[in-house]
């Protein structure tokens, strides 16, 4: 059978092909589908680099986020990706996602509880797994450093009490807040949740630190202890 060459780029009007497009109309102009194109070079012998990245981004749910979580494994299972390819699409995600970061990061001041969830969604809302965050304040409400408590499962015995306050009045913290994601989606706090806000907001309130509020993040949203007044 002959091979079909109706899907080539090359046969487009000029305006029409990503990479003309974006160097005569700005990156803007481009559907995402059209930017990733640009990172594939080249399509199948079925379909177009923009065919391919439509198909990709549909298993996806059109959603850039959930791209992202695709491993290389998933990637090269679509025909026309191989491992360079799902390498280029990986690292550009990645990239995407560390631009949000630097942004969250000049966003030095936490002022309510979407400063935090803006801050801290780009670092832990997208895992697959459980991880448990202090965000230490000076009088300013201004970060000084915040750090992952622990990694699995929310329980008072994952959590060293003592290493946090430690740390605060090594920082001369005068105020954290607790963070930590749901990777579930579900953003109501379990009784384990609940305990460990009150055990360290206990041990805080002894060395004059102060407990601003504990927030459970998911990907798109989050659960602010002090937003729903039960901290």
């Amino acid at each position: 059978m002959e091979k079909t060459e109706s899907f080539s780029i090359k046969k487009w009007k000029e305006d029409d092909r990503p990479r003309e497009k974006l160097s005569r109309k700005g990156r803007e102009v481009l559907t995402d589908a059209e930017l990733i194109a640009i990172l594939l070079g080249s399509g199948n012998r079925d379909e177009s680099a923009v065919g391919l990245s439509k198909r990709i981004l549909s298993a996806a749910n059109n959603n850039l986020n959930e791209l992202g979580k695709f491993s290389l494994a998933q990637l090269t299972q679509f025909k026309g990706i191989g491992d360079a390819k799902a390498i280029t699409i990986a690292a550009a995600l990645e990239l995407g996602r560390r631009r949000r970061l630097e942004q969250a990061l000049e966003r030095v001041k936490i002022s309510n509880s979407k400063s935090v969830f803006e801050l801290m969604q780009p670092v832990i809302g997208e895992l697959p797994h459980e991880e448990f965050w202090i965000i230490y304040l000076n009088n300013s409400h201004k970060v000084l450093q915040y750090t992952q408590l622990s990694k699995g499962g929310i329980t008072g015995t994952l959590v060293d009490v003592r290493l946090v306050m430690k740390r605060a009045l090594e920082l001369g913290a005068t105020a954290i807040v607790l963070v930590h994601n749901h990777p579930s989606g579900t953003l109501l706090p379990s009784d384990a949740d609940k305990q460990l806000t009150k055990k360290l907001k206990t041990a805080s309130e002894s060395l004059d630190i102060h407990v601003l509020d504990h927030l459970i993040i998911t990907e798109e949203s989050y659960f602010s202890f002090a937003d729903q007044r039960i901290l």
